[in-house]
């Protein structure tokens, strides 16, 4: 497999609009395949490990155990609709962001099938700390704001229409208990730089965001670059930090110094918790 990978990647990347065409092809064949039923109990379609019930099982159980304690459920890159359906079988109003057109049609026609549509807003644009249109790398779960993105090539870009949370949501959600997911694949110190008016509301949103260390980082860069200052945005306004995996093991601003001190990651996951201190969700 690595040889032939290494045969069709410069023809990849020497015919760039011939390998996204294939790409989009290969993304979009099973779009008008109608939702089935699976066992986490709503239709859904798009993505096997999602509806056979693999996909991300610890962060799964997590979430479930989060939406009993929230009003609403805010999905920043929801792809194809995954946590969005998880929120809406719960009974939880939702709120979701998704830029990327493929991903965007999924989503739609999963809330649709399951009659859901009257208890979510789609809004189909990247949240960032601008207004403006951005170009966004890649595709499926793996699409970013962040150009060589998990080694994507910069030829494989579209543009998408981008806005800041503060822009979007204004103080909507003062008052509610609110729960904000959050996968945008490298570009959450941005989102969260436009976003001042969630992490700031009263009571606290509980957050569980996306942040990789080491993993995906573009060619010649070790550590994520925004490592510290992403979560400084939560620390610095009275959140704490654990690790949202089986082991809820506490994130210190000490490790975070130490990772980028000595370029070395110690987290052992890319999905962590924030939440008000003295007030663990789970």
């Amino acid at each position: 497999m690595n040889a032939i990978i290494k045969v069709i990647k410069p023809l990849v990347e020497r015919f760039p609009k011939i390998a996204m065409s294939y790409r989009q092809w290969r993304d979009s064949k099973d779009i008008n395949e109608l939702p089935q039923k699976t066992s986490l109990g709503f239709k859904f379609n798009g993505n096997a490990s999602m509806a056979n019930c693999s996909f991300e099982p610890v962060e799964t159980a997590i979430v479930k155990k989060i939406f009993p304690l929230v009003d609403v459920v805010v999905n920043i890159g929801a792809n194809i609709g995954y946590y969005v359906c998880l929120a809406l079988y719960s009974g939880k109003k939702t709120i979701a962001f998704e830029p990327m057109d493929l991903n965007l049609k999924y989503l739609l026609r999963n809330i649709k099938a399951n009659d859901w549509q009257k208890n979510c807003e789609v809004f189909p644009i990247a949240l960032s700390n601008e207004v403006g249109i951005n170009e966004i790398y890649g595709a499926g779960t793996g699409a970013s704001l962040v150009k060589g993105w998990a080694g994507t090539s910069e030829n494989f870009s579209i543009l998408v229409p981008s806005s800041t949370a503060n822009n979007i949501l204004g103080d909507r959600l003062l008052g509610e208990k609110v729960f904000v997911i959050v996968d945008i694949e490298g570009a959450e110190n941005m989102m969260l730089e436009g976003a001042s008016k969630l992490l700031e509301m009263n009571p606290k949103p509980i957050w569980l965001v996306e942040i990789s260390g080491e993993e995906h980082q573009p060619k010649g860069v070790k550590i994520n670059p925004n490592l510290l200052a992403t979560f400084e945005k939560f620390w610095n306004r009275g959140y704490e930090s654990v690790t949202a995996d089986k082991h809820l093991r506490a994130i210190t601003k000490e490790e975070i110094l130490r990772i980028t001190e000595t370029q070395v990651d110690t987290l052992g996951t890319h999905n962590f918790l924030f939440y008000e201190k003295s007030k663990k969700p789970i």
